[in-house]
């Protein structure tokens, strides 16, 4: 399998995004899940911010994709329906699916239209959490009008997915709906993530393909415990798959790809490995967002390394949780000092 279009060796290093560390802010402890998008002329990011109590969901802008600015929280606590009112993580809008062309939102039945899961309990990702869809018609994206039911619940669904569902990637492509999420088979203990797709003609209907999980975990790699976090991309008549992969002590970033959406094809080892010692990724590098702009791929990713005193946050676990970036071509001011050299083998 040829990845040389897909891969980003040049790390930049440092943080595009850090939690506020203030007190009452919805990223007192840390930020997480990097959504990168285009609308009307300007880079966007949803991601997800963390304050000991739960998730909520916010906007950031940027005019060079390096440098961002936090806009608004558009997920917010207390609001939609019982089950989405604790703790809620967006992370997927309906957009392009082309990977060389701007990241711009698609619209259906003239509206936007933006996946999230939401657990029930306050706490780090306490309970099983369960997938809804929200949409809007407000070109500045900062109102969204939930669903009032969850369109995809663990219960409903096989034993793989039992303990809750996760990270959405929402796709459209030939006038259908593919919703790609991964989720755990348990609550408790050492848990086992994997991806699998749903089908949809409305976006609220959905139906689970028979044959999930289509990304099970490798058993004895370095995806043994985790293939999650899917960020689905069309590069010509190849489909792309980022992912992370996690053996309960690395995670990395990995790749799969597909010509029909359904049977996907692992490349062997990771594309993005964990960092050297005291570096910004050090413990995880983990949960992608690619785009391309002006030729350049950006590997948008979650960083974690145990927290140092003086750091702006202190996440769940001691570790400063940001969020940074890797991309296809170096780019001046970088102060990542590695290259993933064996991702190309």
């Amino acid at each position: 399998m040829n990845i040389q279009p897909y891969l980003t060796p040049y790390k930049w290093g440092k943080p595009v995004l850090t939690g506020s560390g203030i007190p009452g802010r919805f990223d007192y402890n840390a930020v997480d899940c990097p959504f990168v998008f285009q609308h009307n002329s300007r880079f966007y990011m949803m991601y997800v911010g963390f304050d000991g109590t739960g998730y909520q969901t916010a906007l950031a802008t940027s005019g060079d994709l390096l440098h961002w600015e936090h806009l608004s929280v558009i997920l917010r606590r207390g609001e939609g329906s019982d089950w989405d009112s604790v703790n809620i993580a967006g992370t997927w809008m309906m957009k392009e699916n082309r990977l060389t062309a701007p990241p711009v939102l698609k619209k259906w039945n003239n509206k936007y239209w933006l996946v999230y899961h939401a657990y029930p309990h306050t706490g780090y990702e306490e309970g099983s959490a369960k997938i809804g869809i929200a949409w809007t018609e407000d070109e500045d994206l900062l109102t969204w009008h939930r669903c009032s039911e969850p369109i995809l619940a663990p219960e409903d669904g096989a034993d793989w997915e039992k303990g809750g569902l996760y990270k959405e990637c929402l796709v459209e492509h030939e006038g259908r709906f593919y919703l790609f999420y991964n989720a755990k088979n348990k609550n408790k203990g050492r848990w086992i993530e994997q991806t699998g797709v749903a089908f949809s003609s409305d976006l609220k209907h959905w139906e689970r393909y028979e044959h999930n999980p289509v990304l099970p975990v490798t058993p004895e790699e370095w995806d043994s415990g985790f293939a999650s976090d899917p960020c689905v991309l069309l590069n010509g008549d190849e489909w792309v798959m980022y992912y992370f992969g996690f053996n309960y002590k690395k995670a990395q970033e990995g790749l799969a790809l597909s010509r029909d959406l359904l049977n996907w094809q692992k490349h062997p080892d990771p594309i993005i490995t964990v960092g050297e010692e005291g570096g910004i990724d050090s413990i995880f590098a983990h949960k992608p967002s690619v785009i391309t702009h002006q030729g350049v791929l950006y590997h948008f990713y979650c960083s974690c390394r145990p927290y140092r005193e003086g750091d702006p946050t202190c996440n769940y676990g001691k570790e400063f949780r940001t969020i940074t970036v890797a991309t296809s071509h170096e780019l001046p001011g970088a102060s990542g000092k590695e290259r993933c050299e064996d991702a190309a083998g």
